[in-house]
């Protein structure tokens, strides 16, 4: 086998190193990132996004910097409160790189120091505050470990945007004392709610009972008004009936009389039915409690024909009777209507008790106005009652009649 060249061998090395020179020359940077490059081992400059040319074997990339909006989360840290409890607080930070050349040459690490400078810097501000203070003022606390930070971060080329506590762990015994108090909290809101609650029943219970009295006062006070006006009514008309009929009857009584004297004259009775009508009444003169015992008097029968004889005259037959003077022409009968007494027998009386009854009961029907509780109520006026029309009073009898004989003249 023949020997290779030496030139080729040479020519193919030298090609070798050409691509090794070209690949190590030529390098990529993608987009949001950055690139710290040295030459022999000092700081040349930093490159952006693209296509970087780079010296073989004497420039290189020192670092590949992410300029994204970074989050980072740290494991839960003790943190002691002023009033000596520990809490487990989680924090998240959110910062960016604005400057790589000092992310990389100002700080070995810079996500370890943002961590431990947010744990020193959460347990300053912390630590000023009680337990009750560190649950309730979240806001103020990342605002402090922000100002903190983006101060202390300034210089190592990275500015925090946000610093949140994911969350505050108190130690259990003391959540079991936090859960007991805010449930007896709880409690107590609820039993005074409760308590608000049958108050406010209890006053709306009595302001109605209240109202349902003063309307229950106001309709007995209005329906004893009513039934004291009914009374009224009532009693007035009964009264004016009781009077109206009293009259009446002692105008009938008079007119009875009269016309029974008037009969008895014309029909000229004789002694023996005088006797015989004073004998009938006798029993009823004799009748009534208080009456045991009624003696006759002896001369009965002689002054029965004393009598006879002063009034009456001595006929054929030897009896004494009565003769009357003879009545006149246009002297009305003892059986006639008089002109003062034909109203008698109309219905003129009924018709106006039947009227003033109906005004009546349109008094009592009247609505009762309704007004305030505490304005007096006005008492319908009940329309007036017109009084029935009686009857004309008895005319006195003629001044022409003669009288009846006295039986002692």
């Amino acid at each position: 086998m023949d020997e290779v060249p030496i030139g080729l061998i040479a020519l193919i090395v030298l090609a070798v190193l050409v691509v090794i020179a070209v690949i190590q020359a030529i390098k990529v940077i993608p987009q949001a990132q950055a690139a710290v490059i040295e030459r022999l081992g000092r700081y040349n400059r930093t490159t952006e996004a693209g296509v970087t040319w780079l010296v073989p074997f004497i420039d290189r990339i020192r670092s590949r910097v992410d300029l994204r909006e970074q989050v980072v989360s740290f494991p839960p840290q003790p943190v002691i409160t002023e009033d000596n409890l520990t809490v487990s607080i989680d924090t998240v930070v959110y910062f960016q790189v604005t400057d790589p050349k000092a992310a990389v040459y100002e700080i070995a690490n810079y996500i370890l120091a943002v961590e431990q400078l947010t744990i020193t810097t959460l347990r300053n501000v912390v630590g000023g505050m009680n337990l009750e203070q560190a649950l309730t003022s979240r806001d103020a606390i990342n605002t402090q470990l922000r100002g903190v930070l983006d101060e202390a971060t300034g210089k190592w080329g990275l500015r925090v945007s946000r610093v949140e506590l994911k969350a505050i762990d108190p130690p259990p015994s003391i959540q079991d004392s936090m859960e007991k108090q805010m449930r007896a909290d709880r409690d107590k809101r609820a039993i005074i709610l409760t308590a608000e609650g049958q108050r406010e029943a209890a006053i709306k219970t009595a302001e109605g009972q209240k109202q349902a009295a003063v309307l229950t006062a106001e309709g007995a006070k209005q329906a004893a008004i009513l039934d004291a006006e009914g009374e009224r009514q009532s009693a007035i008309l009964r009264a004016e009936g009781q009077r109206a009929a009293q009259f009446l009857t002692a105008q009938g009584q008079a007119k009875a009389i009269e016309k029974t004297f008037a009969a008895i004259k014309q029909g000229r009775p004789t002694p023996e039915l005088l006797a015989y009508q004073y004998l009938q009444t006798l029993p009823t003169m004799a009748r009534g409690d208080a009456n045991k015992v009624w003696m006759i008097p002896n001369d009965f029968s002689k002054s029965l024909q004393e009598m006879a004889r002063a009034f009456g005259a001595k006929g054929d037959d030897g009896v004494f009777r009565y003769e009357g003077p003879e009545p006149e022409s246009d002297t009305s009968r003892p059986g006639d209507v008089d002109d003062d007494v034909k109203d008698w027998f109309g219905s003129t009386t009924a018709d106006a008790a039947l009227a003033a009854v109906r005004q009546a009961e349109a008094a009592a029907q009247m609505p009762v106005e309704e007004g305030p509780l505490t304005t007096p109520r006005i008492r319908p006026q009940a329309p007036p009652v017109v009084e029935p029309a009686l009857p004309p009073t008895m005319e006195p009898e003629d001044p022409d009649t003669p009288p009846p004989a006295d039986p002692a003249g």
